[in-house]
């Protein structure tokens, strides 16, 4: 199927799926028009369709929206075996520290918590 085609949804795909159900599923969505402009196929995009076209709702995803973000954070993480720790974009862009910062770390023994001092004054605690 060429690219600019649109993708199929609904009862269009459940129709097309169960003409080709004997076939890999890769090769099935290729068929069903989930390939992006790269040639890259669209595997989740393309099991979603499914799931909706079977009249199932996925909570939490908006089906209108026209960007997905990236990985979104979920404020965890762990040491690695080196023992570095690390924070990530993510969080030091909300506590709003730029690239080339300098801290000093002060880390509370009685609770474990780790606290950023930037070498300005300002007090970040992460």
């Amino acid at each position: 199927m060429p690219q600019n085609e649109k993708m199929l949804e609904g009862e269009t795909l459940l129709a097309k799926v169960r003409i080709f159900a004997d076939r890999p599923l890769d090769q099935i969505a290729r068929i069903c028009g989930y390939v992006g402009p790269s040639g890259r196929l669209l595997k989740q995009k393309f099991c979603y369709a499914l799931v909706l076209a079977k009249g199932f709702q996925v909570p939490g995803r908006e089906e209108s929206s026209p960007k997905r973000r990236g990985r979104q954070a979920d404020f965890t993480t762990r040491v690695h075996g080196n023992g570095n720790l690390l924070i990530g974009q993510t969080y030091t862009h909300r506590a709003g520290i730029e690239p080339g910062q300098e801290f000093f770390i002060e880390i509370q023994a009685d609770t474990g918590s780790i606290f950023l001092l930037p070498c300005d004054g300002r007090d970040l605690r992460v």
